[in-house]
């Protein structure tokens, strides 16, 4: 048992670089198929101290259809297209009019459907009440990285994608399993 606090130590230093790599736009879910149409979220965090977050601009990447959006209180939405009628594509859509507090996420839903198969990268632009605008449109490894989704065709057996969700629910088993053992007290086993 002397490599519990050992585990215990390694989980906890897990979960707490966890919270940096969350700090930007996030769009969920983050693995999707392609040619089905699903519920997308975008959480947007208002990271600067005594301002609020007021406008989100997210610019849509080709490929990527918004069929419809849930509404989202307090918050006024424009939507850029090009086309008209039933060919017509969501190509920027713009939320202002919310006040979202530091430490807090705004978050805006919609369905949409990705056309074919591969990463999609979505601009995010993010004015704080200050006037201050954080353009999030960099690569993933970027100072501002634009949040990105990966589609693929379907999520079937063999998915690279899938056994890294597996060896993560491992890891969260792993973690509460210790976290049990040593509150146990090192009473021993029935």
């Amino acid at each position: 048992m002397k490599q519990l606090p050992a585990l215990l130590a390694a989980g906890a230093a897990a979960l707490l670089a966890a919270g940096p790599a969350a700090a930007h736009p996030r769009l969920s879910p983050p693995v999707s198929v392609a040619g089905a149409l699903q519920l997308y979220s975008l959480a947007v965090p208002t990271e600067k101290a005594n301002a609020t977050t007021t406008k989100v601009v997210l610019t849509v990447p080709p490929g990527f259809g918004i069929d419809s959006f849930v509404p989202s209180p307090g918050w006024t939405r424009v939507e850029r297209s090009t086309g008209s009628g039933e060919g017509a594509v969501v190509t920027q859509v713009t939320w202002t009019g919310g006040r979202v507090p530091t430490g807090e996420d705004a978050l805006f839903q919609f369905l949409a459907e990705p056309a074919r198969p591969g990463t999609y990268a979505f601009r995010v632009e993010q004015t704080y009440s200050d006037g201050e605008v954080v353009d999030w449109a960099d690569p993933e490894t970027g100072e501002s990285p634009a949040p990105t989704i990966a589609v693929e065709r379907s999520l079937g057996g063999g998915s690279s994608t899938l056994a890294i969700v597996a060896l993560a629910v491992g890891a969260v088993g792993i973690l509460v399993g210790g976290i049990a053992l040593a509150t146990r007290g090192g009473r021993p086993l029935a």
